[in-house]
């Protein structure tokens, strides 16, 4: 569903891509729920689903960043914010030091103030209703808990990073 999103965002279809982002979030929940209701997970969905949450999110940031609809300051921010998630990761698996990445509190925090953010901004576009100042008010929640996940997930890699290099 990201690319017709993305599709609706450059279009100007802020209606479709407000009910696009709900269906995928309507989706996501009723297929988590049923996957663990009927014993149906698997460690290729566990991997695959927060990845699949991550880039919507993504996209629908830069797209209303790309379009003019948010501050690209905040794009940068959440965005760059995965990049050191996945740079972090990537960067211990060639030292040879692999670090397993959990969620953490203060992330799954982030992650549901992303998602009322880009459900306001999209809702209010869409149907043509001021949002101010509810929307500055999350948007700023938004960036003070990037930046808080951006601390915690580099202190859980430097412990972990210390701990690997620790004698014996």
């Amino acid at each position: 569903m990201v690319p017709v999103l993305v599709w609706a965002i450059a279009a100007g279809e802020m209606r479709l891509a407000f009910l696009l982002f709900v269906a995928a979030g309507v989706s996501d929940a009723v297929d988590g729920f049923l996957a663990k209701r009927f014993g149906m997970t698997t460690d290729f969905g566990a991997h695959l689903d927060p990845l699949a949450d991550k880039m919507l999110i993504v996209a629908i940031f830069v797209g209303l960043g790309w379009f003019g609809r948010i501050p690209l300051w905040l794009v940068i921010l959440v965005v760059s914010r995965d990049i050191l998630i996945v740079g972090a990761v990537t960067l211990t698996l060639l030292l040879g030091k692999p670090i397993k990445v959990r969620p953490l509190a203060i992330s799954k925090v982030n992650t549901v103030v992303q998602i009322v953010f880009a459900s306001l901004v999209l809702g209010a576009l869409g149907f043509e209703f001021d949002a101010q100042p509810l929307q500055s008010i999350i948007m700023y929640m938004v960036a003070a808990t990037t930046l808080l996940s951006i601390g915690f997930y580099t202190r859980e890699w430097v412990r972990h990073l210390a701990a690997e290099s620790e004698p014996g």
